[in-house]
């Protein structure tokens, strides 16, 4: 079940349910003492626009993570990587890679910076072992987990790890773990995933569902945030506005891009990079572990409980007019395009 929240004005506290959100130990990345003026987040998460960030999508039409990253990346957030997929709504691997490539190509063709090309990333979704132990489980060794772990040796911090934000299935993110069992010590997980319930949630529909067992993994290993709190994205760059989009390259290809966008309750897998880089954009927010399984068509996927003392996180409110106005806020500042 999907739950709705009635948007509320911007300049408004956050509400925490549970227990209030202990920002130094949150950021447990290995030893030593955390200086607060430098470790502490800046919102409700474990990380913020500070940290360093690889996203990792399949499709490029449906949502604007893409978008909003680049954006990001070019007021502040240090994008190390864009990670592209296949999964079962998406794939096609080729088409995918083409049109990452092509949003990229215009950015840079607009004078944006920092937009690295994206990365094809090839992986079955993981099988569950017959012990049902985690670290028994057979990776696929792909470019994305190989990835992640490269991006995360060099340029996490014990203080401020690398954000790993995903639209798609978690598989990247698991294979990483099977290759390096250190690596949640410098990565937190942040998805676009699954739902909220009012006592937790939920890793299915959307994105969960086409790797279960991989979101089992994530779970269990990495300090992991589950983003369910998904907002009306067709509101992000309506009809209205579209001749307000910036007569460069960039805005040619987000004009175009407008009418794919869905329109489904549970779309906008900008909400991983939104809740990571923007943090007044998460309202709302539980702390989570793994409480049991729920099943779907592909598997058996975890449910989450609120737990005060888990390593997750359920943002269960954002707020997606937040998030449009700096949107646009950076699409119409002439530095975000080298002038």
């Amino acid at each position: 079940m999907i739950r709705r929240f009635r948007k509320r004005p911007i300049a408004r506290t956050w509400v925490l349910r549970g227990t209030a959100i202990l920002a130094a130990g949150s950021l447990g990345c290995g030893s030593g003492a955390l200086d607060a003026g430098r470790d502490t987040p800046h919102g409700a998460l474990p990380v913020d626009e500070r940290n360093p960030v690889v996203i990792v999508n399949d499709g490029y039409t449906d949502n604007w993570q893409g978008e909003y990253t680049l954006l990001l990346a070019n007021s502040g957030t240090t994008l190390a990587g864009i990670l592209v997929t296949d999964s079962a709504a998406w794939p096609n691997l080729d088409t995918n890679l083409t049109g990452w490539q092509a949003m990229v190509s215009a950015a840079r063709a607009s004078g944006m910076q920092n937009a690295p090309d994206p990365i094809a990333s090839t992986g079955a979704p993981l099988v569950r072992p017959t012990d049902g132990n985690a670290d028994s489980t057979q990776p696929n060794g792909s470019e994305g987990a190989r990835f992640l772990i490269d991006a995360a040796r060099r340029l996490s911090l014990p203080y401020r790890p690398l954000v790993a934000a995903f639209g798609t299935r978690l598989t990247d993110a698991a294979d990483a773990y099977l290759l390096d069992h250190t690596l949640p010590e410098r990565v937190v997980i942040v998805a676009s995933l699954g739902t909220g319930a009012a006592d937790g949630g939920a890793m299915g529909i959307p994105n969960g569902e086409m790797d279960p067992w991989a979101d089992a993994i994530v779970v269990q290993k990495f300090r992991y945030v589950q983003v369910s709190a998904y907002y009306d994205q067709t509101a992000d760059v309506p009809s209205s506005r579209l001749s307000d989009l910036p007569n460069n390259a960039f805005g040619a290809w987000m004009a175009s891009k407008q009418p794919t966008i869905w329109s489904l309750p549970v779309a906008a897998d900008q909400v991983s990079i939104l809740a990571s880089a923007l943090p007044s954009f998460v309202r709302e927010v539980d702390r989570v572990s793994q409480n049991g399984w729920t099943s779907l068509s592909s598997g058996q996927a975890p449910t989450l409980g609120a737990d005060p003392s888990g390593a997750g996180w359920l943002v269960a409110r954002s707020d997606g007019p937040l998030a449009a106005n700096r949107l646009w806020q950076v699409l119409l500042d002439p530095k975000t395009f080298g002038k």
